[in-house]
This record gives C-alpha cells, structure tokens and sequence, in this order.
C-alpha cells in the first residue's frame, strides 16, 4: 500500500504562473510532476537519511501484512484463455 498522498496549496502570482505554464509547455514539461521532484528534491535534502529509511521501512511494513491476510485461492482464468475443465 502506497503512502497517503495529500494536496498542497500554495499562493503564486496569477500572470508568472501563466508564463511559466506556457513555456513549459512548449518544452512538453509539466508542472505537477516538476514540482513534485522540487519536493523530493527538498525532502532528500532536509529529512535526515535514518529517518528517511525509517519512513521507507514502515511503509514496506505496513503493506506486508495486507498480503499475508490473503485466503488462498484459486487463480481466475486469463480473458484470453479457456477455463480448465477438470473431470
């Protein structure tokens, strides 16, 4: 299971982030994935390594046990195939 996301807001002039969508899009970037590496960028700066493993290793905690809890079953045939037929 991924982290929870959360949306964040900030306030910025009007007409620079129109020019700066703009001509952002005329080299095909775009802005809700360049900010989002702006921000890894900051967190990998400012969050101190261990307690960036730390958060690393509790999200791979919590989403082991979710596999775990999984009954067993049959696996469901492919669209493509035939199911078997068992006699």
């Amino acid at each position: 299971m991924p982290m929870k996301q959360v949306n964040l807001t900030i306030t910025f002039d009007e007409e620079k982030l129109s020019a700066l969508k703009r001509y952002m899009g005329k080299k095909e970037l775009d802005l809700d994935r360049e900010m989002t590496d702006a921000l890894v960028k900051l967190y990998e700066k400012y969050v101190p390594a261990p307690v960036r493993e730390y958060i690393d290793e509790s999200d791979v905690s919590a989403a082991a046990p979710s596999k775990s809890r999984r009954s067993p079953r049959a696996a469901a045939p492919k669209p493509d195939q035939e199911p078997e037929v068992i006699q």
